[in-house]
């Protein structure tokens, strides 16, 4: 099993663990236990477990999530679900069926967990209004969470906002003449941006807009925080080949081979945090004849794309 992350809420004055499984959060159920009898709280989850309803519960939920759950024998433990004798462990439960839903940990966070699904129908054993306060206090954990993943997305996309200005600084300080008309300026610096748009997301911001016309902004605003932090490196090293002399295409190439190595390093950092996109699920690919792209970059640009030479960043 993959390496977890914990948190913990606190319900009645009892902290009660969670830990992300997968990008799914699983509840203490010993925790849970504790807060009806600290000394028993494993005799608590046994006794929980062999009760026949509880077994139903569980065979539902493992046969809707869980592709690789012995059905054949979970029905051994359900004929004999209620009966005196019948003493089912956590760990023999997920031994013999495959389950997912419930896990059994040693270590520094160990103890039963259970998906958080499978925990409310324990703390609802336990006490109803213990589950409803649970779910109160696991809502406001996962609402603080959303925050600050959103937080940290507001702060990479402010950061690509002021390497952007240093970007279009030495675009106008390098490319344009003087004495340009407005619609010849603004042609140049969407050329470059652009330039930045094909080699990390392998689109121009136009064909953007066609493939997606009920978004609104445009495609940075829909980045994740890898493609922003790569993005706002983009901007500075390209603001440093224009001051350099370097040709579009020769910016092209250094570009798109930066936004590649860069996006395989931070993907491959587990403290990374991927926000994901916003918008609906699409394959940014460049394909080196389409008229959407060719029709709004410069010729160099152009080009370069029709022969093939540039390798469009494909990761999302």
């Amino acid at each position: 099993m993959p390496k977890n992350t914990s948190a913990s809420v606190t319900v009645k004055g009892t902290t009660i663990g969670i830990l992300s499984v997968q990008s799914e959060s699983y509840i203490s159920l010993t925790d849970i236990a504790r807060h009806k009898d600290p000394a028993r709280s494993d005799y608590i989850i046994h006794n929980w477990i062999r009760n026949r309803n509880t077994i139903e519960f569980l065979g539902v939920w493992e046969t809707i999530n869980n592709p690789g759950f012995k059905s054949i024998e979970f029905d051994g433990f359900r004929k004999r679900a209620g009966l005196n004798s019948f003493v089912l462990p956590p760990r023999q439960w997920i031994d013999v069926t495959g389950a997912i839903g419930i896990v059994s940990k040693k270590g520094r966070y160990g103890g039963t967990y259970a998906h958080k699904d499978i925990a409310f129908e324990f703390a609802s054993w336990i006490s109803v209004e213990f589950k409803l306060y649970l779910i109160k206090e696991f809502q406001r954990l996962k609402e603080a969470e959303a925050e600050r993943l959103k937080t940290g997305w507001d702060v990479q996309r402010t950061l690509s906002k002021v390497n952007y200005r240093i970007h279009t600084d030495a675009i106008k300080e390098v490319l344009l003449p003087p004495r340009l008309g407005h619609a010849q300026i603004e042609a140049v610096y969407a050329s470059e941006a652009d330039l930045l748009n094909v080699a990390l997301f392998g689109r121009t911001a136009a064909q953007w807009r066609q493939e997606n016309p009920a978004l609104q902004g445009n495609m940075r605003d829909y980045a994740t925080v890898e493609q922003l932090v790569v993005l706002s490196n983009l901007e500075s090293v390209n603001s440093v080949l224009i001051r350099q002399g370097l040709a579009q295409s020769q910016r092209l190439r250094q570009l798109n081979a930066t936004a590649i190595a860069q996006m395989h390093s931070l993907l491959g950092l587990p403290a990374v945090k991927r926000l994901g996109t916003r918008e609906p699920e699409a394959k940014y690919t460049a394909e080196p004849d389409s008229p959407d792209i060719l029709g709004t970059v410069s010729p160099k640009l152009r080009s370069l794309l029709q022969r093939g030479r540039i390798r469009p960043l494909i990761v999302f």
